[in-house]
């Protein structure tokens, strides 16, 4: 399908440049981010595979790993810059060529490899890169490995051998086998495909034809510079294209797959966005019917249907809120063994069966695929309407640098912490319940709630509000947890409010 990619340099040359780039700023929670030439050159992302080799080692791990990268135009010579770093280190590297993310996890698997390093900035505008990385299959690196990472890399302190290569030929072709020899629909369904000119147009189009959908492929041409929109399936533009198409085609529904192909999101057969949340409410549904005592894992920006909805609740089904973020999720649902987690931004982790418990939009879109196979008559707008009515918030994102934000959060989870110490109400009601694993999440006894968390990445506080009641009630958590917000100066101006 793709040809056999040229010679790379060899470890020990650096003949990129005359001095390794590598801003430390890039070193994010659960995987690494840079503006390509301006805060990493090809010798530091060098270092970067030097540095990852030798925690690899440091982590008793084998040194052996996959390795794949997105469409953009930079990342193949990105990718044999971390594989010459990689190889120094005495790794041996599995290369996949060009890849969505989830095709790197699928390797993992298929090939018997422990390790993963995908070349990848997601939905990032062009210019970024970064990498995705994880040494215990399905899991992703979270805050200790990035930090530790960071730390030898820095430090040049960095381990040698003599490392390996080998690059598998056509390996879309099983990753895609893979998906689909599986799943047949009965149902005959039209969908929207749209992929932003993302990596994922090279393969989500022939995946769910070969399931048995009629595909309408929506900006499926591979073109690095995002001509349009970026792929981010949270990007009003992007759905509001979905939107169009699904009308004018009279669609069952559409898919948005973001740039690396690991989140999906859903239009429904109105036109209308359905947010990733009550998505996760409606598989939960479909999946607890089947499955006794279903264990769920949803981030706590998500919608508390997953407390409160009388279906979930009457088949049994249990749900634990956890922290945002891609490899906090993939980590807990995996720990807890549960079905599936949830997380609001579209990625979706589904234990087997059908998934290895890592994040794959197309797992995600089969999955609602099936969903719908098992609701004949029924449209992807009559499941969503079969959903207790809730008023969201959008995300806000008031600023507060990052040097002082961590302070904020900690003083406003001991505020909501001595409030129901005291029996104190919030918004005019008693605390039903707190949950502080990550910021702190407060929901009174009608079950309307707010939450409050820093941001993973940038200066910037995150603040969601949800009621089942009322607009109003809304609008009074919203105004409950902006008092506290107000007692810290630190907090600036929202991106947005309601």
């Amino acid at each position: 399908m793709f040809p056999k990619p040229k010679p790379f340099l060899q470890p020990n040359t650096y003949a990129y440049e005359s001095e390794p780039m590598v801003k430390p700023t890039g070193f994010r929670e659960y995987d690494a981010r840079w503006l390509f030439g301006k805060e990493i050159n090809l010798m530091g992302v060098q270092a970067l595979g030097m540095g990852l080799g030798t925690l690899i080692a440091e982590m008793g791990r084998p040194q052996e790993i996959v390795t794949g990268h997105d469409f953009r135009g930079y990342s193949a010579s990105i990718k044999y810059a971390l594989i010459g770093g990689l190889m120094a280190a005495g790794c041996k590297v599995h290369d996949i060529g060009l890849a969505v993310t989830p095709m790197a996890y699928f390797a993992q698997f298929d090939l018997d490899v422990p390790c993963v390093a995908m070349v990848t900035a997601s939905h990032n505008d062009n210019g970024w890169t970064g990498v995705k990385m994880g040494a215990h299959r399905p899991l992703t690196f979270g805050p200790d490995e990035m930090s530790r990472l960071k730390e030898i890399v820095l430090g040049a302190r960095f381990a040698s051998g003599a490392g390996s290569y080998v690059f598998h030929e056509n390996y879309p072709a099983r990753y895609i086998a893979d998906l689909t020899e599986r799943v047949r629909l009965k149902r005959k369904l039209k969908v929207v495909v749209a992929c932003g000119n993302g990596t994922a147009g090279a393969f989500a189009p022939q995946v769910m034809e070969a399931i048995g959908c009629e595909v309408i492929p929506l900006d499926t041409e591979l073109d690095h510079t995002f001509p349009k929109y970026n792929p981010n399936p949270e990007d009003m533009e992007m759905l509001h294209a979905i939107r169009d198409a699904v009308l004018q085609h009279k669609a069952d529904l559409g898919f948005g797959f973001d740039g690396d192909g690991d989140r999906c999101g859903v239009v429904d057969d109105t036109g209308e966005e359905i947010f990733a949340d009550k998505v996760g409410v409606m598989l939960a549904r479909d999946m607890s019917a089947t499955t006794p005592d279903a264990q769920f894992v949803v981030d706590v920006k998500s919608t508390g249907l997953f407390h409160t909805d009388p279906v979930l609740q009457a088949q049994g089904a249990k749900t634990e809120y956890w922290k945002t973020g891609h490899s906090y999720m993939k980590r807990r649902t995996n720990e807890l063994k549960a079905l599936a987690g949830f997380e609001k931004s579209g990625h979706f982790f589904f234990n087997t069966p059908p998934g290895r418990g890592y994040d794959d939009g197309l797992v995600s879109a089969i999955a609602i695929c099936e969903m719908l196979d098992h609701a004949p008559g029924k449209s992807m707008s009559d499941l969503k309407n079969a959903l207790p009515k809730t008023w969201s918030s959008p995300t806000m994102s008031p600023h507060c640098d990052d040097e002082k934000k961590y302070g904020v959060i900690d003083a406003v989870v001991k505020h909501f912490e001595a409030a129901q110490a005291n029996g104190d109400e919030v918004a005019g009601q008693p605390i039903r319940d707190l949950v502080t694993v990550n910021g702190v999440r407060v929901t009174c006894a009608d079950g309307s709630w707010g939450l409050v968390r820093a941001s993973s990445n940038k200066p910037e506080l995150v603040v969601v509000v949800e009621s089942p009641v009322s607009e109003a009630r809304m609008h009074e958590m919203f105004e409950a947890v902006n008092v506290v917000l107000r007692q810290h100066p630190e907090v600036g101006a929202y991106n947005q409010t309601i």
